[in-house]
């Protein structure tokens, strides 16, 4: 049985906290992580836990940059247990909520 796949999007909202536990954790249950962190959401680990872009895509097995279309996990047919977008800032969280390309 392969690993369970879960995409993890990181913005430049406040609590950069939350996305890089959540990668931490699902590394400890076997999860499969594929990252893709917005420039603003780097800044934001930078000055909230002192990471920079190369430790926080180390958290995850995939790292991808935010506008990489050709990227698998912008494919429909990515197999993925979840998405998760976490921090997530209001700008983002309406750019999904009403379809945003």
């Amino acid at each position: 049985m392969t690993a369970p796949r879960l995409v993890v999007g990181l913005t430049g909202a406040s609590g950069a906290v939350y996305g890089v536990r959540l990668l931490q954790r699902a590394r400890e249950l076997g999860v499969q992580t594929h990252l893709v962190a917005t420039p603003a959401g780097v800044l934001n680990v930078h000055h909230e836990l002192d990471l920079d872009r190369k430790a926080l895509e180390a958290l995850a097995d995939q790292a991808y940059a935010p506008g990489d279309i050709g990227a698998c996990i912008a494919s429909g047919s990515f197999d993925t247990a979840a998405m998760v977008v976490a921090p997530c800032s209001m700008k983002t969280l309406a750019a999904i909520a009403h379809g945003f390309g």
